[in-house]
């Protein structure tokens, strides 16, 4: 049994999907599970209560933890869960010294930075299971709904930084790695810095969406203060130290390459699909 957290997500409901279509025994864990839709033979549970009967690994996304890892992962270990494939974040790569050092002082801040608290996750995990493998995607196509609601009423994007490099990668990759490394053993006590196949600033990644639209978008650059004052008052559940940690990413992102990595076809054995793809996938959502 292969128990997925966060299974209504882009990662956890395509991995559901594809573990149900190998005939893999699944257990798909959501908030919502008089609602969630899933292929026939998946079995069902809420995220509130995981059962974690006869279940031998795990996809643990920490976005589906309300209390951190934690009591998670002491109820996977008492039942004899052997494997965790976390979804983790390719910050932990980047700066994985900057994480330890937040993680010795987070008791000055109320949080920590994304880096600190995936590796905090990573380190849980590896404590808890015999066999870990550790996904570290980097920024994800799919951040791009957050310019949504700004294209359903003009062509213009606001934020800041239109120079931040990232190299965004389709969450259906990631998707097909976890399956990897939950079905097979060769990922096992790895660490995979995960990305797309190119590098792309932002102001780059609304062009390419505007030609999926045929639409002539642009990213109009405003300062830091006022995109971040912007984005909190539009995601009231998101603390200020995860904005300003976001805020200090992309600040550091700019002008500098963006980092690329062959891991997804490594793993996969065919290129990893670009931006361009995700666009004309996803058009319909940016659509008046």
């Amino acid at each position: 049994m292969i128990l997925v957290t966060a299974a209504t997500g882009n990662i956890g409901r395509p991995v559901v999907s594809a573990l149900a279509a190998r005939g893999a025994e699944v257990r798909a864990l959501t908030r919502t599970p008089d609602t969630a839709r899933f292929p026939d033979g998946v079995e069902v549970c809420d995220s509130a209560a995981p059962d974690f009967q006869d279940v031998e690994a795990v996809l643990l996304n920490l976005a589906a933890l309300s209390q951190g890892p934690a009591p998670f992962l002491d109820a996977a270990n008492s039942a004899g869960v052997r494997r965790v494939v976390t979804v983790s974040a390719l910050v932990v790569a980047d700066d994985e010294n900057s994480a330890e050092t937040e993680m010795e002082t987070e008791a000055e801040s109320e949080s920590c930075s994304n880096a600190a608290i995936h590796l905090d996750l990573e380190r849980a995990v590896e404590a808890a299971v015999p066999e870990w493998t550790h996904l570290r995607p980097g920024a994800f196509a799919s951040n791009s709904y957050q310019w949504a609601a700004q294209l359903a009423v003009g062509d213009v994007v606001r934020g800041p930084y239109a120079g931040a490099g990232t190299s965004p990668i389709h969450e259906a990759d990631v998707a097909d790695v976890a399956v990897h490394a939950l079905l097979g053993d060769d990922l096992v006590g790895q660490a995979l810095s995960m990305t797309g196949p190119e590098g792309l600033t932002l102001a780059e990644q609304v062009e390419i969406l505007g030609r999926a639209l045929e639409r002539p978008l642009r990213f109009e650059e405003i300062g830091p203060e006022a995109a971040k004052q912007a984005m909190l008052s539009r995601h009231a559940w998101m603390e200020e130290a995860a904005v300003d940690s976001l805020m200090t990413y992309l600040a550091r992102s700019v002008g500098r390459p963006a980092p690329v990595t062959d891991e997804v076809p490594r793993v996969l054995g065919r290129p990893a699909r670009t931006f361009t793809q995700w666009a004309a996938e996803h058009a319909g959502a940016f659509r008046r």
